[in-house]
């Protein structure tokens, strides 16, 4: 799914199955968690925004989306997002005389809000941090945009893809001599973007309940995406990584750390770093005692064409009982519809199926506090009549004829 860290694209997806509890339900709708009892308003936008307020909901916050009439431009089927699982949904139209207001008395009675405007239209509307601190001094305001609050770039569109190319991490990835590849939107939108928010929210959170004052939480995906590149950066300070593309220790350069094709079209990840774990990997592979030494750089070639050729003779599925359950740091590399059926990821219940929609269960675990998808997508508007009662907001209800 395309995704604008500044809500201002919309992106496509498909989904399978049938949702539940996305509708009628009353109450709050995350029931449990580490988040338990704090009360979190997401004003609607697509990709980063929402995945962070869904983890919100995921650790137990009473989240409470508000959706514009007609929906966000979103093609996909509500009943199907799963970034609106555990939420409750009321409709809003922040473009009416008094849509704001109605805003504002929800912003009176949270802990945290969440939005994923363009810099300066949450204050055109009358919701920014000025108006809503006014009626909440306590309140975490989170703001999601792909090149944050200033800059020359704050106020233009913008993807995931943009925003990792000008940080350098997109032209890290690949293979050298062809074009850098897409990691589809997770490097950017999620973990430079969404990650981060909540990481800030949390913080402010902190200091809120501490000193009874609120404060801006500016996350750009640029800034996050920037971040994650911290090690990398120090490696190439120290000489230890180049800078370019399939030369390096992480980035597919290595021998002993990328993916090879088996005899049937699947692929193996090799991740043998360590001098006892490559020893168990070419021994299983079968190539331990011809295979070049593994710090001759100038040989790197030839290793990976002997890793190479070997990987040939099998398929994925003999390569991975080879090496399942060893210390070679080898395992297949699963489609997202065959990962929910490793042993493993089975075993942990790393997937969970909610109304027929298998989906990644929240992550991560709590020992005293523990959390599970409570209820599927939230429907726009669905939840109005409960949110109305819970938060004491009748003004969210409908006006009576």
């Amino acid at each position: 799914m395309a995704v604008t860290g500044n809500g201002t694209a919309t992106g496509t997806g498909t989904g399978t199955g049938t949702g539940t509890g996305t509708g009628t339900g009353t109450g709050t709708a995350s029931a449990g968690g580490p988040l338990a009892g704090v009360r979190v308003v997401e004003l609607a936008g697509i990709g980063p925004g929402p995945f962070a307020a869904m983890l919100l909901a995921d650790l137990g916050a009473d989240v409470v989306r508000v959706d514009r009439p007609g929906g966000g431009g979103l093609a996909v089927d509500p009943a199907y997002d799963i970034t609106n699982r555990g939420k409750r949904s009321v409709l809003v139209d922040l473009k009416s005389a008094d849509g704001p207001a109605r805003v504002l008395d929800l912003v009176e009675r949270a802990d945290v809000l969440v939005e994923g405007f363009r810099p300066g239209v949450a204050e055109r509307l009358g919701v920014g941090p000025a108006e809503c601190h006014a009626r909440n001094p306590r309140l975490v305001y989170g703001r999601m945009t792909g090149w944050g609050q200033e800059g020359p770039l704050a106020h233009t569109a913008g993807h995931d893809i943009a925003y990792i190319a000008v940080t350098g991490a997109l032209g890290m990835i690949g293979d050298p001599g062809e074009p850098p590849a897409v990691p589809a939107n997770l490097v950017g939108d999620y973990a430079g973007g969404s990650l981060y928010l909540v990481i800030g929210v949390l913080a402010a959170l902190q200091h809120a309940r501490a000193t009874g004052t609120g404060q801006v939480v500016d996350a750009a995906i640029v800034d996050g995406t920037a971040h994650l590149t911290a090690m990398i950066h120090g490696m190439m300070a120290a000489g230890g990584w180049q800078d370019r593309r399939g030369a390096n220790l992480l980035d597919g350069g290595c021998p002993f750390y990328g993916t090879y094709e088996t005899s049937d079209g699947g692929y193996m990840a090799v991740g043998a770093l360590e001098q006892q774990f490559y020893d168990t990997f070419t021994e299983l592979l079968g190539i331990g005692e011809r295979a070049p030494a593994r710090k001759d750089i100038a040989r790197w070639g030839e290793l990976r064409e002997a890793v190479a050729a070997r990987f040939r003779t099998r398929t994925r599925e003999e390569w991975t009982a080879v090496f399942e359950g060893t210390d070679a740091c080898v395992a297949p590399v699963l489609s997202l519809r065959e990962a929910p059926g490793h042993p493993h990821l089975a075993a942990r219940g790393t997937f969970t199926d909610v109304g027929g929609i298998v989906q990644p269960a929240p992550a991560p675990r709590f020992s005293a506090t523990p959390v599970a998808v409570t209820t599927g997508p939230a429907l726009p508007g669905a939840h109005t009549e409960s949110v109305a009662a819970d938060w004491d907001v009748p003004a969210l209800l409908p006006k009576e004829a």
